[in-house]
């Protein structure tokens, strides 16, 4: 896969292929599916699969105020996007003049001129151009014009037969449902953020943790989370606690992840934390030894459930 974030002079071998637009956010079960039949489309047109995506969501220039936390950082959603097949990922600076363009504007520059495709693939719910006027019926109309030919992928349902989609796994992660938002995404939900120096309070009763911050995507509500975390190109069980510390009296809300069988310091580098379930609620203490004995609960409630999913990974299916 290879990630561009511009269309000045397009690379030939991006050119002439098939195509998909739109935010891609979290590159969910709904994305895998879409992308599959990207893919055929592509080799039925002997081009490459290309997808176009913003960066960042148009709601961040239009609506800063509305915009929803992503779910995946630009650099993660082209791995993910290169893992499922895709050829070309173009993560386009998205800035007013790109959301001014008329829709017919749009198709003509981006999707002619530039990509030169020969097919589209979209969900139902697909618009484009300026007030997203531009919707599938404009867009087939547009397609049979210039010769593109346009296949609508079906929206995906989930185990419990509600649709899959990025607002969806917003809302299981806000709820801290982590196991529905893993099964709608086809694999643990992940955050990153830097390491930096904390109270040294974990360390001291016997729980070392790594304090993360400047996180750029949306983080769990309030808890203790079973995950995986993914530290200096080793991945370790994790028992990850999100929220204050009202034992210690402390009430700013932390991001703190004790890594199981590991002891380098992590101070002032990136970590990567995949959550896999949430284990409780955050509560005080009367005590250091109770809270200690909660953690050792914890630990071993982590070890058990981050040890059925890391012996094994998860593919999208």
């Amino acid at each position: 896969m290879i990630r561009i974030n511009h269309l000045n002079a397009p690379p030939e071998a991006l050119r002439r292929g098939a195509v998909a637009i739109g935010n891609f956010d979290g590159v969910h079960r709904g994305h895998a599916a879409l992308i599959k039949r990207l893919l055929r489309r592509a080799k039925e047109v002997r081009g490459p699969a290309v997808v176009f995506t913003f960066d960042p969501h148009p709601v961040r220039i239009l609506r800063p105020e509305n915009a929803p936390p992503p779910l995946t950082w630009t650099d993660r959603k082209a791995e993910l996007l290169g893992e499922l097949g895709v050829d070309w990922v173009v993560a386009y600076p998205t800035d007013e003049a790109l959301l001014r363009l008329p829709s017919e504007t749009f198709f003509k520059q981006i999707v002619v001129r530039k990509l030169a495709a020969r097919a589209m693939v979209e969900g139902p719910n697909f618009f484009f151009g300026h007030n997203r006027a531009g919707d599938i019926e404009l867009l087939r109309e547009y397609g049979a014009k210039a010769g593109v030919s346009v296949e609508v992928a079906p929206l995906v349902a989930g185990e419990d037969g509600r649709i899959v989609s990025s607002s969806e796994i917003r809302q299981a992660i806000s709820a801290g449902d982590l196991k529905r938002a893993g099964e709608m995404l086809g694999r643990p939900y992940r955050i990153r953020g830097m390491v930096t120096h904390g109270a040294a309070r974990g360390a001291k009763i016997g729980f070392p943790t790594a304090n993360i911050e400047a996180i750029d995507t949306l983080t769990p509500t309030h808890g203790v989370y079973a995950g995986v975390a993914h530290a200096a190109e080793t991945k370790h069980a994790a028992a990850i606690h999100i929220g204050p510390s009202p034992t210690f009296g402390e009430h700013v809300s932390k991001v703190e992840v004790h890594l199981l069988d590991f002891d380098a310091s992590l101070y002032g580098l990136p970590l990567e934390v995949d959550f896999l379930e949430r284990l409780r609620e955050i509560q005080p203490f009367d005590s250091v030894e109770s809270l200690q004995r909660q953690l050792r609960q914890d630990v071993s409630k982590a070890r058990s459930v981050a040890g059925m999913v890391t012996s094994e990974e998860t593919p999208f299916e």
